[in-house]
């Protein structure tokens, strides 16, 4: 039997109404003048200001930083280290979606730093050059259900002289404590429910497709693929359904938990998509996923079916595909590329970025540029 490494995630205080732990949760962390990150489209709203004021009656000033953009970029990572240096914060508080949690953590990662941020991209053992001691601790407060950063050990940023996406992780960016409060993602617009719920299924999907042996990854993927079916169709219909919403955030943590196994050609495809056309994450994962899924049939057929079988469907590969197809046109889930916006013009620079991506390594079969390129050409066309 092969060897390999397993890793879990942090300590979780799951439910409604547990964003009223954070004044305690910061104090068990040793966190006294939190900066709190988040997107600009998030600062000015109430979910945000409702926290900064619960911190405040808690006698905890906190700063705000909220300059990320949806796919952030270093130079909003630089600017937040600045802040964060220049007000003597202690810790960091990551809030939100995928874009600010990550910005966050690779903030706080950075505050103590003296190499330039790309010297700790994810290749081979880049991030042992790291100070351990200039990394300050994290707390992470999800307000959506999909990138499950809030489990994790990395943060995406988007390299903005090559347009390449780039993974910054350091074992002691896991956040010290989560708090995922439901009841936060309730005012979340339809896309981005869809488009974040999307993300987390195919973070499952890949995750329970990747080869190694993970059983403990592929066992949470299953569930969470499950959950996301059941549950992604209700928050979209009624935004208000707590149970639901608890469920996909539950869901999201789960493929960000078993994606330590691997992901593949959905993202390695999706990452140079976002930092060329600036789409929409877990949309952009949304639309490839079919065709990713029909290109890799052969290594993952057997797996497929057993999952099928785990969901309700009839024990077949085309059990599922359809069930993904179906799920993707109830949401208003773009068919195709080019109903998403995206052209063919930058196809070859598209494929020669996805077969270098972090995540290519994790397909099921290797991703030759020929492959990845018709898997490209698939989603642009909607033929499956």
């Amino acid at each position: 039997m092969s060897k390999a490494n397993w890793n879990y995630p942090t300590a979780v205080k799951f439910g409604p109404g547990r964003i009223a732990e954070l004044p305690d949760t910061l104090k068990s962390a040793g966190i006294t003048k939190p900066l709190l990150v988040t997107d600009a489209g998030l600062a000015a709203l109430p979910v945000t200001q409702n926290t900064l004021a619960l911190l405040r009656d808690a006698g905890i000033e906190a700063g705000l930083f909220a300059e990320v953009k949806p796919n952030p970029i270093s130079a909003n990572v630089e600017a937040g280290i600045k802040v964060l240096r220049e007000g003597g914060y202690d810790g960091v508080i990551a809030f939100g979606g995928g874009s600010g949690l990550d910005t966050a953590k690779v903030i706080a990662f950075m505050a103590g730093q003296t190499r330039p941020m790309w010297d700790f991209e994810d290749i081979g053992d880049w991030w042992t050059r790291a100070d351990p001691k200039g990394i300050l601790p994290i707390i992470a407060v999800p307000t959506t259900a999909g990138t499950g950063s809030e489990v994790g050990r990395a943060g995406v940023i988007t390299d903005e002289t090559s347009h390449t996406k780039k993974v910054i992780f350091h074992p002691l960016m896991m956040p010290k404590v989560v708090i995922a409060d439901p009841e936060l993602t309730i005012g979340m617009p339809r896309f981005i429910t869809i488009g974040t719920g999307m993300d987390a299924l195919a973070h499952c999907l890949e995750a329970y497709c990747a080869p190694g042996y993970h059983p403990m990854a592929d066992g949470i993927a299953v569930e969470g693929i499950r959950l996301v079916f059941e549950n992604l169709p209700k928050v979209a219909a009624d935004p208000s359904n707590i149970e639901a919403r608890g469920h996909m955030m539950s869901a999201a943590a789960m493929g960000a938990t078993a994606f330590q196994k691997g992901l593949g050609a959905i993202h390695a495809l999706s990452h140079p998509v976002g930092a060329l056309y600036d789409t929409h994450h877990g949309m952009t994962n949304a639309v490839f996923m079919p065709y990713v899924l029909v290109v890799n049939r052969p290594a993952i057929e057997e797996r497929i079916q057993r999952l099928a079988a785990y969901i309700g469907l009839k024990p077949s590969f085309d059990a599922f595909l359809e069930k993904v197809v179906k799920l993707r046109a109830d949401l208003g889930v773009p068919h195709n590329l080019k109903d998403f916006g995206v052209d063919d013009t930058r196809r070859d620079l598209i494929g020669d970025k996805a077969i270098v991506d972090p995540t290519a390594g994790g397909n099921p079969l290797e991703l030759t540029r020929e492959r990845a390129l018709e898997m490209f050409d698939r989603a642009m066309t909607g033929r499956l």
